[in-house]
């Protein structure tokens, strides 16, 4: 049996018990906020975690050229 007809007949089986049972439905729908909520969690860890290398270097970065800018305003109001 190919695994396409095995999900079909699970995705079949869901989609009759969400049909027929409000509670499912909701906890349905629950699961997927939960899903969509635990994988924003995951994305910001990543990409805010300062043990990561990458955003080490972005943070590192920003920080250079906020410190660049700072200097160039100072030099301006000392020149003035």
């Amino acid at each position: 049996m190919n695994s396409i007809y095995i999900y079909f007949i699970i995705f079949a089986c869901i989609a009759y018990l969400i049909v027929t049972d409000e509670s499912v439905a909701a906890a349905v729908v629950l699961l997927s906020h939960l899903i969509k909520f635990q994988y924003e969690k995951t994305k910001w860890m990543i990409l805010h975690d300062p043990r990561n290398p990458i955003v080490k270097y972005l943070m590192y970065r920003k920080s250079l050229k906020i410190a660049e800018e700072l200097m160039k305003e100072f030099e301006n109001k000392k020149s003035k």
